[in-house]
């Protein structure tokens, strides 16, 4: 039985079911970010835990295979160590998933904090889907967008 998951859940697969994976989410928080499915589900911890537990996995399997994480500290000596890790699929994997990761969490705060200043949720729509595709860009649109709701700047709330 074991033996079968191993055999399934291959580091393509598991590419394959992260990025399908995470489209639900994203439709939910785009679409009907007011429903109560988003508010259980998706800007809970949920997701968050899926992707952990499948963080977790990548992990063991990597380990197991032998995979230099210390190897990994590289990416701090320059733009060619980090573009050198990219050749490895172990890395590769673990980065897409960290991005998924943190992205999604972007996109469940912009809803939650959108829902608290009453932001009309067509307006937040551009910043979730640009929050998908490059999370920084779309972060700082709903902070502008933010601004202008709430009346006032605040650097850290």
């Amino acid at each position: 039985m074991i033996e079968q998951i191993y055999t399934y859940f291959t580091v393509e697969m598991i590419f394959l079911w992260l990025n399908l994976g995470v489209l639900p989410f994203w439709l939910v928080l785009i679409i009907f970010p007011q429903s109560q499915i988003c508010k259980v589900f998706i800007t809970s911890i949920f997701p968050i835990f899926i992707l952990s537990l499948a963080y977790g996995y990548l992990l063991h399997l990597f380990f197991n295979e032998g995979y230099d994480f210390i190897g990994n500290f590289e990416l701090y000596l320059g733009l060619g160590a980090v573009s050198n890790l990219f050749t490895y699929k172990a890395f590769t994997i673990l980065f897409w998933t960290h991005f998924l990761a943190m992205n999604l969490f972007c996109g469940g705060w912009i809803v939650k904090d959108s829902q608290k200043l009453d932001i009309n949720k067509i307006l937040i729509s551009l910043p979730l889907l640009i929050t998908y595709f490059i999370g920084p860009i779309g972060l700082t649109l709903y902070w502008v967008i933010r601004i202008f709701y709430a009346k006032r700047i605040s650097l850290y709330d």
